[in-house]
């Protein structure tokens, strides 16, 4: 066997594997529902701005969805919470 034919195969194999892996690697999503649940729960009425907070809270920016999540009636510890299940931040 041609040593080109052998590098192209290896090369072939790797690729198959490492395409695997990134398919078969979980993939990370966030969460507006499980947000917008909490903040119900803790006694917010879900609106446009407590889903737009939340909004904010999965693209990374918890502290603007906190802010957002106070300002429509949750409490600081709650509102915290449910932005970090938007953005399924670990604990």
């Amino acid at each position: 066997m041609r040593t080109s034919t052998r590098i192209a195969g290896a090369l072939t194999g790797l690729s198959l594997t490492l395409g695997g892996v990134v398919l078969a690697a979980p993939a990370a999503r966030a969460d507006i529902p499980a947000c917008t649940r909490m903040a119900e729960l803790a006694g917010a009425t879900v609106s446009d701005s407590v889903t737009a907070a939340c909004g904010r809270g999965v693209s990374g920016d918890l502290q603007s969805c906190v802010s957002g999540l106070t300002g429509a009636g949750v409490a600081g510890g709650a509102a915290t919470a449910a932005c970090r299940a938007a953005a399924h931040e670990p604990r």
